[in-house]
């Protein structure tokens, strides 16, 4: 019967847990779901990782591509990210090219490394006016249940925590390069941004971390990007609106649940040795 009644009252079913301050799936209103993180996993790639909030899955692998600069950034890199939403991932995503959803969380994990300043692009340059590093950031979304643009930011992170770069050697002379496959160095990673969402209800009712179906059920959602104390990017698509009070407290936690991500990706990229 309750299955019934969710699939011909959806808000109702929805609007009846909230009422006694608990979830459809019996999380808390500010509860988070359990987030796994892996590195390493792609071998072909330069750097990869693997992670998991809840049942939303998102694989990053980054490959280096060495190319001229721009000729306004002589002596910068490129940094290339591209989130894959395909229909393997969840059925409202189609074949074809990519979603409007796809184009938006690629723009907000540009916009989130820009901000954060995670990565130098002026470190990508290998010989000014020559020769610069791109960075290609494949996203591919194996799993939505909400939460994307977190697991989107958690993922490209960790895998350029572990992205690591042939030495090359340019002769100016014979305009050759030479690649060393054998001496590699890492990638300087300067800061560690992470993403959290919440999704808003009925103007006075905030909930973290939400699925797929609070998401869509929801009135307003929020996605605030922080790398320490600062903050570095707010996405709100429309929806309710947020008092100063509502918005400062959204802050606030994510900074805390910020700390409690990197010191997940931190044991996945140093595991405690047995």
């Amino acid at each position: 019967m309750a299955a019934e009644y969710k699939t011909i009252h959806p808000v109702k079913y929805y609007r009846d847990y909230l009422a006694h301050d608990v979830r459809p799936d019996g999380r808390a209103f500010q509860k988070f779901r359990p987030a796994s993180v892996n590195v390493g996993s792609i071998k072909t790639a330069d750097g990869s990782s693997l992670v998991k909030i809840g049942n939303t899955t998102v694989v990053c692998g980054i490959k280096l591509e060495i190319a001229p600069p721009k000729a306004e950034e002589p002596g910068k890199g490129f940094f290339v990210p591209n989130v894959t939403l395909p229909p393997l991932c969840s059925p409202k995503f189609r074949p074809g090219p990519p979603s409007d959803q796809a184009q938006v969380a690629s723009h907000f994990v540009a916009e989130v490394v820009s901000n954060s300043a995670c990565i130098d692009l002026g470190e990508l340059c290998i010989v000014p006016e020559k020769l610069v590093w791109v960075l290609h950031c494949d996203l591919y979304c194996l799993d939505h249940d909400g939460a994307l643009l977190d697991a989107c930011v958690i993922a490209l992170i960790a895998a350029l925590r572990t992205v690591t770069f042939p030495v090359v050697e340019y002769d100016a002379d014979k305009d050759t390069t030479v690649v060393s496959e054998k001496k590699r160095k890492s990638l300087t990673v300067h800061s560690a941004p992470v993403a959290t969402t919440f999704a808003i209800f009925d103007d006075d009712i905030l909930i973290t971390d939400p699925t797929t179906e609070e998401e869509t059920l929801s009135t307003g959602l929020l996605t605030i990007a922080v790398q320490g104390q600062k903050l570095c990017s707010v996405y709100k698509p429309g929806g309710s609106p947020l008092s100063e009070d509502q918005l400062q407290d959204c802050i606030s936690k994510a900074r805390k649940r910020a700390e409690q991500i990197n010191q997940l990706v931190e044991t996945a990229l140093n595991p405690p040795e047995r």
